[in-house]
């Protein structure tokens, strides 16, 4: 074998090589080993460092971290937001101002003072110029010294504060008092003999009682919906009790042994008005009005809805207009059958009708083939139906009432129109509606529109019940405003890591302006002005409540925070405050150690 093997020199098979020993003097020695002491500049170099971190961290750091992370709160009238809420308000309840009246009229406020049991809702009687007859001697007497001028009773116009206009008319043909209530005005005449108005020194006055009576039952309705709404707010106690009684020297002694301003209502009155209740909608500034045509044929194909609904429904909506704006649009749809759902209707022989169950008129709407829109723009839709049935089920009606319209609360309303029968046996079907044929259902609708806003059911002239939606919608505003003024009172306080921008701010000011100005006007008896600021009041209020930056502020609790921050500050903190400490435990040692 060539090469060469390296040169081993003789070991013992199953020795290991030994590796020399050290003393265990040296490995003392060298565990006992200390670092060169630091100098002092070195010290100060590291103290300064370790001071140059922590000045950055508290005044630069914290104060950044602090602007950048703030919530701003802006400056909310906590206090006067919590006085609303809690109805901690003073309105006069009167509707009419006191002025120098003939005796009629001071009687029959006498009347009205002992019948009236509850004063948030008391009726003032002020004499208009011309109230009294022509010929009435002791009305030139009594308003001698008065600024009043005699005028023909047909010139005496409604202003805004006046509630109802009353015409005294004289007949000597009568035994006894009429009234007459006029439909289409709120003028209530009242007829009487001239033998009923008694003499100065009498103590009775019949006719006064009468026309109290009168007034009475035509604003009990509205006294009911007024006590319904002022029970069911929040704040109705403190407000009822901060009412004051309307002023009047000449029935004060009366108006001292009545009841306080609570009015109870009867169950069943109670239960009456909850139930119209649910069908009114919501107030809403706008409302939007879908009138549809729907006929299970090709015919007709033509309506005369225009001058319809120019003639039968715009003067009902220009009347209502001082409370909500309205927007009208049609459509027409044919071939439109309703759901399978509903049983074929049944011929009734005794009739000699078609008839509808009742339990079926829930699924009439046939919703998967009828073009119903269910909201158009920012406020509500009510949807007016007519529907034209085919001839051969004509005329349709609803078996146990014997009706062709009904209701769907808070929806709409239905009308099947069943044309003349001339026109439905026919050989030859209509093709065009006119205005005429149109006319039972827009009248129909305009009913039940009336029920959708809220109306009340009396007295039967429609001017009146506009007035009294008014002044109910007007109180009812009022109340959701200023109760939403308390509850976002309470939530900032209750929340106060929560953000309030200045928006709601600008919007808590809008809500309290416009609340005092509701609240004068109701005090002036100006309903319509009180309606109007009452809306922006509550408007103002929902906006600044529903602020998105404050909802969104609702759900992050103190939790999420830590879970954020800790992940950030935990790496970087945690080295300041050793670097710190270490620090801080060599300045004590040394400082105990310090010869």
């Amino acid at each position: 074998m060539n090469g060469f093997s390296p040169a081993v020199g003789p070991r013992t098979i199953g020795q290991t090589p030994q590796t020399p020993l050290v003393p265990a003097e040296k490995i003392i020695t060298a565990s006992k080993k200390q670092p060169p002491p630091e100098s002092k500049e070195g010290i100060r170099v590291r103290q300064l460092v370790i001071l140059s971190f922590w000045a950055i961290v508290i005044f630069l750091g914290v104060p950044i971290w602090l602007w950048t992370t703030s919530i701003h709160r802006a400056r909310l009238p906590l206090q006067e937001m919590m006085d609303w809420g809690d109805g901690r308000i003073v309105v006069e309840g009167s509707l009419l101002q006191d002025s120098e009246v003939l005796r009629i009229v001071r009687a029959t406020q006498h009347a009205i003072d002992d019948q009236n049991d509850f004063s948030l809702h008391h009726l003032r009687l002020r004499m208009g110029n011309g109230l009294a007859p022509f010929n009435s001697s002791e009305h030139q007497r009594d308003n001698e010294h008065s600024d009043y001028t005699v005028k023909r009773l047909d010139d005496i116009k409604l202003t805004e504060e006046m509630a109802l206009k009353i015409m005294l008319v004289p007949n000597g043909g009568l035994t006894g008092a009429r009234a007459t209530l006029q439909t289409q005005s709120a003028s209530l005449h009242i007829e009487y003999p001239p033998s009923s108005v008694p003499s100065a020194s009498s103590a009775s006055f019949p006719l006064a009682t009468f026309i109290a009576t009168q007034l009475q039952d035509l604003f009990a309705e509205e006294q009911a919906l007024i006590a319904l709404a002022l029970s069911a707010a929040p704040a109705s106690p403190a407000i009822a009790g901060q009412l004051p009684l309307p002023s009047n020297p000449q029935t004060a002694g009366n108006r001292e042994s009545r009841q306080g301003p609570a009015k109870s209502l009867s169950p069943e009155l109670a239960a009456r008005l909850a139930n119209r209740a649910t069908r009114a909608l919501k107030y809403a500034p706008t409302y939007h009005i879908t009138i549809s045509l729907f006929s299970p044929n090709a015919w007709p194909s033509s309506w005369d809805i225009e001058s319809a609904v120019d003639e039968y429904l715009a003067p009902l909506i220009s009347s209502a207009s001082i409370i909500s704006n309205f927007t009208i649009d049609t459509q027409t749809q044919l071939h439109a059958s309703f759901s399978r759902s509903v049983q074929e209707p049944q011929f009734d022989a005794k009739h000699g009708v078609w008839t509808l169950r009742e339990k079926d008129l829930g699924g009439f709407i046939n919703a998967a083939e009828w073009p119903l829109s269910p909201s158009i723009g920012d406020g509500p839709t009510l949807n007016f139906i007519i529907y034209v049935p085919d001839r051969s089920f004509s005329p349709l009606v609803i078996k146990e009432s014997q009706a062709s319209s009904w209701l769907i609360p808070q929806w709409g309303g239905i009308m099947i129109l069943n044309l003349p029968a001339s026109v439905s046996r026919s050989k030859v079907p209509a093709q065009s509606l006119s205005k005429e044929d149109i006319q039972p259902a827009l009248l129909v609708f305009s009913h039940q529109l009336m029920s959708f806003l809220g109306a009340p059911n009396s007295p039967p002239s429609i001017p009146l019940k506009l007035q009294t939606l008014t002044r109910v919608r007007a109180l009812s505003l009022l109340l959701s405003a200023s109760s939403t003024m308390g509850s976002l009172a309470r939530l900032t306080v209750a929340l106060p890591s929560i953000a309030i921008p200045e928006t709601v701010s600008t919007a808590v000011e809008a809500t309290m302006e416009h609340l005092k100005d509701s609240c004068e006007a109701l005090k002036e008896g100006k309903f319509t002005t009180a309606l109007s600021h009452a809306r922006i009041a509550e408007m103002a209020a929902e906006r600044g409540f529903f602020e998105k930056s404050m909802v969104g502020q609702l759900y992050f609790p103190d939790e999420h925070k830590v879970a954020v921050y800790l992940p950030l500050l935990g790496p970087v903190g945690v080295p300041l405050i050793m670097s710190a400490l270490k620090e801080l435990k060599r300045m004590w040692s040394a400082y105990r150690f310090q010869p």
